[in-house]
């Protein structure tokens, strides 16, 4: 069932604000503000000829226009690759319920193209299924196609293949590159333009881009990604975003410059109707949450700030994008990481969960007190529930599943995870990576490894085994370690896992995970390495089943993979897995990677969705890195730690 709720367009007896010498935007005068309805609608709107356009008149301010109307841009970020599909209408008809008109989206690179020249935009990366979605809501939409989304995303959204060629200079006109983004562009802007408003679709408006200015290496790079939208037929509104201080270094001439910010500052505002004078703000990303860091705080932002916030935008006509209205879940391995930790979780208008928050209902009565009709009612909340406890009856050593892994790589020295000649060429994405030599001595180990973060809070951790004993921990900062005295040859393995690559600064350029460089014990190099890459994909977990698992040992130190079954009964239900007593490691439901659990916190519980839950038997498998915990529980809502330990 569709619900057509009609685009905010101011109506025609709102009263004009005119500038002043120390005041950019005038708030208006009237007591209400009141936004029409008209006829406009996705679907309804048959004759289009204008789009969305900007005007700006001799004694008012500069505004928006879609179709010759009057029209703000009341967005909210949804993304869709973050969203299980099935439940991709119900948040847009929340979006639409709290009161917003467009939805934006972010478009990932790296999950599209896997692989070089392979392309997925089915499943839950149907981008045109999603948009179409949108249009028959009655939702417009704006597209962030890249290639650079950030996004808190693994590198931020460019393919980890890309770093396999040493002189790739990533967001650059380098010849490799940009090679790659129009082959990239050749399968994904074929699929928008139909989408587009002058096609009768709801894209009003494309980015180009994200965030350039913040990175800036090269003068030509986003004109030559303007004109490769152009040319493979994007005719809408083009756009810039760039933070406070570095939007005039991202900007295009002849495009529009929008702005992202936490706080609403006059003296932003100046600077950008300064830039250009003739065109309307839009702040194409309001922060109303922020992204947790392993480790540290749970982060939250408050509702009154946001309620605040929102109504001086209404007040001062302002265009904006609420970042994140619901900012979904980093599934699996696809978490992108900054210099303090991997990114987990994002307070968003809605939960996780899809649940409304106190920050969604000041936002609808808000929004409601603007609008002369009524909003849509608000779609039923999604079920939770807390099912019986799950005790892993087995267990396979890490050691034990090499046999069902793929050929492993032979080498004579250390090859980082991008590099392996596995996936057709296109090295390993995601996921641990071991490796094993054979060495005949104790002593000082030295390991070269690339990552900027810190034991406790992410990054890349190793871990050092002699045979099958633990020998040590060693990361980023902790380069070397001690092996004692072994009498006779031994086999040396070295298990790396990629917590995700830095979205964000020039240091993506050299995001290779794995063991880079020598390994030296007692300055002798080590040579002949075997190499498995565990990249824990759905095939991985379906040749599992064949293993010969033993029953869980009361206690077990090293990384293993622990199996138990969920029962849920005839109708399963999201709910949020808790894991007391384990330490860290990724959790997988019926093949489904959920994301990493990390008793550091501040995330305490993992997000199910119940639309991955089959009736009764569910097949639950940990792989914990370090010590084995006893239960699995869940519980109907999710849990933080309150104290960090």
């Amino acid at each position: 069932m569709c619900i057509f709720f009609l685009p905010f367009i101011l109506s025609s007896f709102a009263p004009r604000a005119k500038y002043k010498e120390n005041r950019v935007y005038k708030e208006v005068t009237s007591p209400q503000i009141r936004f029409n309805f008209h006829h406009l609608t996705p679907l309804e709107l048959k004759k289009r000829s204008l789009g969305l356009q900007t005007e700006s008149r001799t004694g008012g301010r500069p505004h928006f226009t879609l179709e010759g109307q009057k029209f703000l841009i009341f967005g909210g970020s949804i993304h869709y690759f973050r969203v299980p599909r099935e439940y991709w209408q119900d948040r847009l008809l929340k979006l639409q319920a709290c009161g917003f008109n467009t939805v934006t989206t972010y478009v990932p690179w790296n999950l599209h193209e896997p692989e070089r020249g392979t392309f997925d935009f089915s499943g839950n990366l149907d981008l045109e299924a999603f948009v179409l979605m949108a249009a028959e809501i009655g939702l417009w939409v704006i597209l962030r196609p890249g290639p650079y989304i950030c996004s808190e995303i693994d590198l931020g959204g460019l393919p980890s293949w890309l770093l396999r060629d040493p002189k790739v200079m990533l967001r650059t006109t380098q010849k490799g590159f940009v090679e790659a983004v129009d082959k990239y562009f050749n399968h994904l802007i074929p699929r928008m333009v139909p989408l587009q408003y002058h096609r009768g679709g709801p894209i009003i408006a494309v980015q180009i881009e994200n965030e350039y200015g913040s990175f800036g290496k090269d003068k030509e790079y986003m004109p030559y990604l303007q004109k490769a939208l152009l040319k493979r037929g994007i005719v809408e509104m083009l756009l810039t975003s760039d933070n406070e201080r570095e939007f005039q270094k991202g900007s295009i001439k002849g495009v529009l410059t929008t702005i992202n910010m936490k706080t609403l500052h006059e003296s932003v505002l100046k600077q950008l109707h300064k830039l250009q004078p003739d065109k309307p703000i839009f702040i194409m990303e309001y922060w109303v949450g922020w992204f947790d860091t392993w480790g540290y705080e749970h982060m939250s932002t408050s509702a009154e700030d946001v309620e605040n916030t929102v109504s001086e935008f209404i007040k001062l006509e302002i265009s904006f994008n609420v970042y994140m209205f619901h900012g979904g879940t980093n599934f699996g391995f696809i978490n992108g990481a900054t210099n303090l930790g991997i990114h987990k979780d994002y307070d968003a208008v809605l939960t996780e969960a899809g649940d409304y928050t106190e920050k969604y209902f000041k936002l609808r009565k808000l929004f409601g007190s603007s609008l002369a009709t009524p909003l849509p009612p608000l779609p039923q909340s999604t079920l939770k529930t807390e099912y019986p406890v799950v005790k892993p009856s087995l267990y396979l050593p890490l050691w034990g599943v090499l046999q069902y892994l793929s050929e492993p790589v032979i080498s004579n020295s250390p090859v980082n995870m991008e590099n392996l000649p596995i996936n057709n060429g296109n090295g390993q994405s995601y996921g641990f990576i071991l490796y094993e030599t054979s060495i005949c001595s104790g002593g000082q180990l030295h390991a070269e490894v690339h990552d900027i973060a810190q034991v406790g809070v992410g990054g890349l951790s190793i871990e050092v085994f002699v045979n099958e004993t633990l020998i040590g921990i060693m990361d980023g900062t902790i380069k070397k370690l001690y092996i004692p005295k072994i009498k006779e040859c031994q086999l040396l393995r070295i298990l790396v896992e990629n917590q995700g690559r830095i979205n964000f600064s020039w240091k993506m350029q050299h995001e290779r995970k794995g063991l880079i460089g020598s390994v030296i014990i007692n300055n002798i190099l080590l040579k002949g390495f075997t190499i498995y890459s565990l990249e824990m994909k759905m095939s991985f977990f379906e040749r599992l089943r064949s293993a010969a698992w033993k029953p869980v040992p009361q206690h077990y130190v090293g990384p293993a993979f622990y199996l138990g079954t969920l029962d849920t009964g005839s109708s399963p239900m999201d709910t949020f897995l808790s894991l007391p007593g384990w330490k860290l490691g990724s959790v997988f439901i019926n093949g489904h990677h959920l994301g990493r659990y990390w008793n550091i916190g501040p995330q305490d519980t993992l997000y199910l969705p119940g639309v991955w839950l089959h009736p009764e038997d569910n097949e639950i498998i940990l792989f914990e890195e370090m010590m084995s915990g006893s239960d699995i529980h869940t519980t109907p809502k999710p849990k933080f730690l309150k104290t960090m330990p």
